[in-house]
């Protein structure tokens, strides 16, 4: 059965500014979709406040996984209903192994080892980076890959990309995409990526594309969308002023 993520009149604030402005969004499980827009739309506020980040004042709307509502729960709770937020910069965690960290989310010890190995060599990860502590003294790639490697044995619902290809060279950047694409037909995962860039789009195959603007969603169309984007630009879809 597949599961339904929905996003309805989401208001946000930052810092005692109002950044989302009723955003709304449905998508279900098996479905990739984009959020592309300039900066300060308000893309990586969504992403924050979708996780349950405490800097983020939800001031109206709804967020339900299921029909379960995800507003009000910890970040603990709403990963457990299966939304997965990975960061643009991860974060370093030091003292920590990764193996450490899955545990402490509740995944099964038994054989874990050999299914983190096996998920890093799907994502052309050397299985020595994952003896060490979280994303220290790793490069950008190998933040990312190891990401990838949690990802794949957390099995998420939802996962939530903020800006997924920040700082990866072609090849990483082909990994990850193709990690995740794989995961759309392995456990139906919906990717929601966030992204300024269509070289990922070039890996990874949108079902719609989402423009923001000004902390609401103003477009939406198919990948053809993209093409949009890079021969306009942004300007064509900015809220003409009342």
């Amino acid at each position: 059965m597949k599961s339904t993520l929905k996003i309805e009149g989401l208001r946000v604030e930052v810092a005692g500014k109002e950044v989302l402005k009723g955003f709304d969004l449905a998508m279900r499980s098996g479905e990739v979709h984009v959020i592309m827009g300039p900066n300060g739309s308000g893309k990586s506020t969504l992403a924050h406040a979708l996780a349950g980040h405490p800097g983020y004042k939800v001031l109206d709307g709804s967020v339900t996984i299921d029909g379960v509502e995800l507003l009000g729960l910890s970040p603990t709770e709403r990963a457990r209903h299966g939304l997965l937020l990975a960061m643009q910069q991860p974060l370093e965690v030091p003292g920590v192994r990764p193996i450490d960290l899955l545990v402490a989310a509740g995944v099964d010890p038994t054989n874990l080892r050999q299914r983190m190995r096996d998920e890093a060599e799907r994502v052309e990860l050397r299985p020595d980076v994952l003896e060490r502590f979280v994303n220290v003294d790793l490069s950008g790639g190998e933040r990312k890959r190891a990401e990838m490697v949690q990802f794949g044995i957390l099995r998420p619902k939802f996962a939530i990309l903020d800006e997924i290809d920040s700082g990866l060279d072609v090849d990483a950047l082909g990994a990850v995409a193709r990690r995740l694409a794989e995961s759309t037909t392995e456990w139906d995962c919906g990717i929601l990526a966030i992204t300024h860039f269509r070289r990922l789009l070039q890996e990874l195959t949108p079902t719609m594309i989402h423009v923001m603007s000004e902390g609401r969603v103003v477009a939406t169309g198919g990948p053809e969308l993209s093409e949009v984007l890079e021969r306009d630009g942004y300007e064509p879809f900015r809220p003409v002023p009342s």
